[in-house]
Formats: C-alpha cells, structure tokens, sequence
C-alpha cells in the first residue's frame, strides 16, 4: 500500500514576473546569445508535457467546446509543429486510434497523430500472455479490428459467441431462434475476457459473459456446482458516467461493469475480480501515458528530460483521482526508479489486489516503463464536461460516503485527497494558459494564429 505522502501545495503560486507574454518572443533569444545573430533564435525544450482528456475538455458528444481550437493555436510554431510533447488520454475504446487522431485533427485544427493518441485500451499491448489466447472481447465499433491492431490473435465477440450458440440469449423475444440447429463449429476453449467498452445491447452481453465466466470458458456447457474461481478479466474504462451533448452526464462503461459484478455476485456469492484495470484512473494508464510523453521529446532531440506532467479533465472520479495518483506513486518511488517494482494498475487501498507485474509484460516494455523521468503529475479540472463546480465532495472522511458521491470503481478507495485537483479552470484554453506560466514557458517565436 502506498503511503499517504504530503500532497502538493493546491494553489501553486505563480512567482513574481512570470506574467509573460506567451505568444511573444522572448526578448532574451531575440538578442544575440554564444554568437547568435539576432535572427537566429534558439529553441527553447519544455521540461513539461500535456496530458489531455477529450470528452468534456475538448468535445462534449461530437460537438466541439469553443476553447479548445483556441487553446490548441498556442501549442504550436509556425510551422505547425507541437511546441509541447501532447498525448490525448481518453477512457474511449470504441474505435482505432487513427480514427480518434483523423476526428482530433478536424475537431482542432491541428495535425494529430495516432501516436499522440492513447485509448483506455492502449495498455492491453504489453499484455502478451494473453495476445495467442482465445479471448472474448466486449464492447462496441470494431472490436475485431481492434483487438488484432493490440496484438491478440484469436479474439472472438459476443455476436460471435451468440451465433454458435443461439440458445444462451433468450431476453429478447423476437431474436430468439425459429429453428435450432447444434452449432457448426465447436469454439475454443475461452481463457480470458476484455472488456473493451459499453455494449449496445446490455442484456446480450451480461448473459454471455456470466455464461462464459461460471462455465471457465465452455459457454455450451452447463453450470457446475460451485464456481471457486473465474477466468480472468481485463477491463478497460471504468467511467461510471460520462458527458455528451445532453445536459446531464450519460451512462459509461463503469455503469456496464457494476451490473456485471453485482449479478455475478448475486449468482455466486463471491466477488467477481480483474486481472488489471485500465483506462483512468489507473496508474498503468498514466505509465503508458507518460512512456508516449517520452517518445515524443526523443523524436524531436529534446535532451532536457520531461519531468512534469500536467493531466487536463473534466472529471473528478477518473481524471483528477487519477492524475493525483500517479503523483502520489511519482513522489514515493522517486528514490527507487529503474528498479522492478511492480507497477500498479489500482490505487492504494482498494478492496481488491488487481496489480500488474512486471513479469506479466513484455521484456521490452518493462524497460521502457522502468525509465521514467518524471517526478510530479498535476491535475488540472476543467469546467465545461462532467464537473460541476456548484457541487461539493465531502472532506470529512468520517461521514459515511455514499455510491451517489463517489462515481469510483468498487476497487477503489475513497480519498478525499485524490479528487481535489491543484488546479480548477473556466476551459482548456485557460488551463493551457496557467500552465505555460507555472512553467515560465514563453515560446521563441510566436504561436501559431491560423
């Protein structure tokens, strides 16, 4: 369990004379500098990077926020170039990441590549234990297509499963089988389940999932008695709501995952318990976040290391709990960075163990995670999303805090600590601001104005 450390002062003062111009040149690099002439400017490296959530920050639905076009024009040079390394971090897993890219690019008016783009179920690459398995993928858009793209070769979907054998879905009347015929094809035996996403038919998905865990993978067969242990389950998003054009927040894939574990729990008697848990606010996330955060700076040659995260949301319950996490992981495995710790995939004081070894992940990624360099991870709350500023989180933890209250996932404790964020802002143009002047971040030439 990770020690309750001394959390960040959360109104960083700016310090005096920071007020800088930040779409200026500075008045230094414009002078001649180690024999420069006056019209060569050197670059100034960010020790920084962006950390961007998309629904509620940047969109709400398909419908663009005004401030995020705006925002998005200071993070770039004139030549179009990110001035700042950026990765989008979206609890989304309904689509490939070029996809979010293309729709990033035109909601923006910026040139987004894939590579900045990291989905809920991004992680699930270092999970090569599972990518020559027989896998059950859940959730929307084209899971197929995702699933080989993360590396698993043998995925098979819900309506798959529900072809071979019609019987097991019998809620809805109209879709049940006229004529029954024994199936085809016998499927492989099932050794694990992701859970990509919400599915469009609910009641479809539960049955077949509940079939699959209580039978360890053989749907077609019966019940046993007794079930003393599940397959495993990989879960990514765990957003209990989430916002869209609607005035209030709309069901999310956390809401999919609470029916699911109180109906096996209702069945068994026993708790139903994940493998790893991705997508915010789990710290394996804000690893793989950062690792993208890196590879950008490497590209460009940047020798300064980037050791401040900054992680912009609209949320209090994903993307605040989660940014203050890692900050509070960043801030206690300081001293023991580049060793094999294992690396956690829930927060300190869950009700469950759901860790992620580092023998678990590929050779390849255990190094790369292990070479982190940032030392703080600060969350800034947005309030154009989810996030009501008229609403208040109790901070007496003493008061009995109700599921109404905290939105977490049931594998989460409750800590008031980790949903205050350091910093709240109108919108994500304010929030680029305030960052570039915490940072004293005055770009040598100027911003981009088209």
């Amino acid at each position: 369990m990770w020690s309750l450390l001394p959390r960040l002062g959360r109104a960083l003062r700016l310090a005096a004379g920071q007020q800088t111009g930040l779409c200026s040149s500075a008045s230094a690099a414009a002078s001649g500098k180690d024999g420069e002439s006056a019209g060569q400017l050197s670059i100034q490296q960010p020790t920084f990077g962006f950390l961007f959530d998309i629904d509620g920050v940047l969109v709400r639905g398909k419908t663009p926020i005004p401030a995020a076009r705006k925002a998005f024009q200071k993070l770039l040079n004139s030549q179009g170039e990110f001035l700042v390394p950026v990765v989008f971090v979206t609890n989304a897993g309904n689509c490939l990441r070029q996809k979010k890219a293309d729709q990033l690019s035109h909601i923006l008016g910026v040139p987004i590549s894939q590579d900045q783009v990291m989905m809920s179920h991004s992680p699930l690459r270092m999970f090569r234990r599972y990518h020559d398995k027989c896998v059950l993928v859940s959730g929307q858009g084209p899971l197929l297509d995702i699933a080989k793209q993360l590396g698993f070769f043998h995925p098979i979907t819900i309506d798959r499963l529900r072809e071979t054998y019609p019987l097991l879905d019998m809620v809805d009347h109209d879709r049940r089988p006229k004529v029954l015929h024994p199936p085809a094809v016998e499927l492989p035996k099932i050794e694990a389940i992701i859970l990509f996403g919400e599915p469009v038919r609910w009641e479809t998905n539960l049955q077949l999932i509940i079939d699959v865990l209580l039978t360890s993978g053989y749907p077609g067969n019966p019940y046993p008695q007794g079930t003393n242990s599940h397959i495993p389950v990989l879960a990514c998003n765990m957003d209990l709501m989430w916002a869209a054009e609607a005035q209030s927040p709309r069901f999310g894939h956390g809401t999919f995952m609470v029916c699911l574990e109180n109906i096996y729990k209702k069945i068994t008697g026993k708790e139903l318990k994940y493998e790893a848990l991705m997508g915010k606010p789990s710290a394996l996330t804000y690893h793989y976040a950062e690792y993208l955060i890196r590879t950008q700076a490497a590209a460009k040659q940047w020798k300064k290391p980037i050791q401040t995260l900054y992680a912009i949301g609209d949320n209090l319950m994903t993307d605040i709990y989660g940014a203050n996490l890692y900050n509070r992981y960043l801030e206690e495995n300081s001293s023991r960075r580049g060793s094999k710790a294992r690396v956690q995939a829930q927060a300190a004081g869950g009700t469950r163990s759901a860790t992620v070894s580092q023998e678990e992940l590929d050779n390849s990624w255990e190094s790369e995670l292990a070479s982190a360099s940032a030392t703080s991870c600060h969350s800034v709350l947005v309030c154009t999303g989810v996030y009501n500023p008229h609403t208040e989180v109790p901070s007496d933890t003493r008061e009995s805090i109700t599921e109404t209250v905290f939105h977490g996932h049931r594998d989460f404790r409750f800590d008031p600590a980790l949903v205050e964020p350091d910093h709240i802002v109108p919108d994500v143009d304010a929030a680029v601001d305030l960052i570039f002047q915490l940072e004293n971040f005055a770009p040598n030439e100027n911003c981009r104005t088209s």
